[in-house]
């Protein structure tokens, strides 16, 4: 498979001054091993569009490794031409795309070179799980950014200094970070709409036959669509639960800031879910806790703590009832 040369611009998820977006014309795509194809196509594709609708070379790009040797894909492709990073052309934008496994993906190497990248001035942005390498490598403190849901309560616990949001992407300053899947087409959009205006990012957008560019959504709300529009109370009350983990509510102080007595919440719960809300809540804490546990290097014990278990034998015994097996074998399997 091979690719040629384009470009893009980025926007950002919330306020952002437009002009040090706009000015990202040059982006280079390092490729972790088993990146998410789908991810890079859908930026780079956006790029490569944009110059197709304008008929000008505005966005250009390099698909990059460290070592110049094409990185295989998740799916088991990869891509060329690959260079060297060290031989890249003049970049704007160094966007690192991740996927499966990235923590075997990312040494010291990795490291440094993003380091040098952000000392050089570089914008730095990231795809799927390519977050990660960017919180490694220190580059992410103080920032709000995005990755894909699967790793987001791992990485939230691994990188306290960090804003990890439930954005499918998130622009700040000059990092931008995006989930996988078609998310990163999506941030493109915004992308190009902030270099080359609205009327030309939904000239690409129509080319793809894809809603035009539009505020980052949240990528893996707690209820299905369906449900949360038949019952806003309930998504709202899910809502809360998601965001005390650590330390649960008690079901009354959840009804409470759903604007529901207990006993109307209990309803709710029971004619859309067909569970009790107490039963809910310790399911989307025992799901964390398994997130936890296969995607961070987080001792059981603090696992336990971070999905508001404050007893080992307590939360080992629930672990076991949800899923078939203790804690630790989710380590060992």
């Amino acid at each position: 498979m091979t690719l040629s040369a384009s470009r893009t611009a980025p926007p950002p998820a919330g306020p952002a001054a437009p002009e040090p977006i706009a000015r990202l014309k040059r982006i280079g795509f390092l490729t972790l091993p088993n990146y998410s194809m789908i991810a890079l196509s859908n930026a780079l594709e956006a790029a490569r569009m944009a110059n197709y609708v304008t008929g000008e070379d505005t966005y250009g790009w390099e698909v990059l490794t460290l070592d110049g040797i094409p990185a295989p894909a998740s799916n088991g492709l990869s891509l060329s031409p690959t260079r060297r990073l060290a031989e890249a052309g003049p970049l704007d934008l160094l966007m690192v795309c991740g996927g499966i496994d990235v923590r075997q993906a990312v040494g010291r190497a990795t490291s440094e070179a993003l380091r040098r990248a952000a000392r050089k001035g570089l914008a730095l942005g990231a795809l799927c799980t390519g977050t990660f390498a960017l919180a490694e490598a220190g580059l992410l403190d103080g920032y709000r950014c995005a990755i894909h849901w699967e790793n987001l309560a791992a990485i939230r616990e691994e990188f306290p200094d960090v804003a990890f949001q439930d954005d499918a992407f998130v622009i700040d300053r000059d990092r931008l970070t995006c989930t996988g899947g078609v998310a990163p087409l999506d941030m493109m959009l915004v992308l190009i709409a902030a270099s080359l205006g609205a009327r030309t990012a939904g000239l690409v957008a129509d080319q793809f036959i894809v809603r035009r560019a539009a505020p980052p959504e949240r990528q893996k709300p707690p209820l299905a669509p369906e449900v949360a529009g038949r019952a806003p109370a309930l998504a709202k009350a899910t809502e809360v639960m998601t965001r005390h983990l650590e330390r649960p509510l008690a079901v009354g102080e959840v009804a409470a800031a759903a604007n529901l007595s207990q006993r109307q919440l209990e309803r709710l719960f029971q004619r859309h879910l067909q569970v009790s809300p107490a039963a809910f809540y310790l399911d989307l804490r025992l799901s964390r806790a398994r997130e936890l546990l296969r995607l961070s290097p987080l001792p059981v014990t603090d696992v336990a703590l971070a999905c508001g278990f404050q007893s080992a034998a307590h939360f080992s015994v629930a672990y076991g009832r949800r899923f078939g097996h203790p804690p630790r074998a989710e380590r060992t399997a």
